[in-house]
């Protein structure tokens, strides 16, 4: 895990620079330590404000959340506990510069991204101040309704065509208080020049500003498999990088900051740590 973390210094070192003392520059960016776990998932539907007309609503298999590492919304293990704290951590930044979204990213296919970004939509839902819209914009090979158990009748990738509506793609998770899904359907030839389209950005703009209090996640493709995510990031406010110990190549992950050194980011997660302490309970 080391070599992970004198990574993640060493790229924001070379992409932003350091005083003569050697003090980073910029603001300090958390890293958040998710431990590997697996652990029953535990789904209690509670009580809710959000009233769901045209959202379809539909209830994930607990076991099929479980095998894919989908931590429930009542669960107590040290993996909520550590989605808890990164969720804190990030809406902070959010918060601090008036951001409403933020699209998440790693170098690579293996590094546990779409979990990541499933795991922390699901902890900000439980945040009673937000409520959560999961984007599914990696349309080389999206995941999330195939981890939710959704078959998606329309998707993010209709969407971009012009053959459906936003309110004909968004999917409620029975159990999950707050959270929406806009999943993609079906993988999308020519997908950057649609991320980086004009349909794309009015998409985008809609999804933040149609409700005051919504947080919008955006899945994206890895950055080193293709040029999807760097056609979409000028689009969005800000960017949380996911790293996995055993997985990512330091070399990957400075050309990544590298990549995004116009994009803010608000953290980096150290996926799948074999050091990680249990969370406080």
């Amino acid at each position: 895990m080391d070599r992970i973390r004198k990574a993640l210094d060493l790229a924001r070192e070379e992409r932003d620079g350091v005083n003569g003392a050697g003090e980073t520059l910029r603001a300090f960016e958390p890293k958040v330590v998710v431990p590997k776990v697996v652990v029953p998932n535990v789904v209690v539907p509670i009580s809710t404000s959000v009233v769901y007309t045209r959202t379809r609503l539909f209830s994930p298999a607990a076991g099929l959340l479980e095998s894919n590492r989908i931590v429930g919304a009542s669960s107590l293990d040290s993996a909520a506990g550590a989605f808890r704290m990164l969720r804190t951590q990030v809406l902070q930044r959010l918060k601090e510069h008036g951001w409403k979204s933020f699209a998440v990213l790693s170098p690579g296919s293996e590094d546990g991204k779409t979990t990541t970004a499933i795991n922390l939509a699901i902890s900000i839902a439980n945040d009673q101040r937000h409520t959560v819209l999961l984007v599914d914009f990696d349309l080389k090979r999206p995941t999330i309704a195939a981890k939710f158990g959704l078959t998606p009748e329309f998707g993010t990738d209709d969407i971009l065509r012009g053959d459906a509506r936003v309110d004909q793609c968004l999917y409620h998770p029975e159990g999950f208080d707050s959270l929406v899904l806009l999943p993609a359907r079906a993988p999308m030839e020519h997908s950057s020049e649609a991320l980086a389209g004009p349909r794309c950005r009015e998409l985008v703009t809609e999804l933040r500003e149609r409700y005051p209090d919504r947080i919008v996640v955006f899945d994206l493709p890895p950055i080193l498999s293709a040029d999807d995510a760097l056609a979409f990031v000028p689009l969005v406010e800000c960017a949380l990088v996911v790293v996995a110990e055993g997985s990512t190549r330091r070399e990957d992950l400075l050309r990544s900051m590298e990549l995004l050194r116009n994009t803010p980011i608000v953290g980096t997660v150290l996926n799948r740590a074999t050091d990680a302490v249990s969370a406080y309970r």
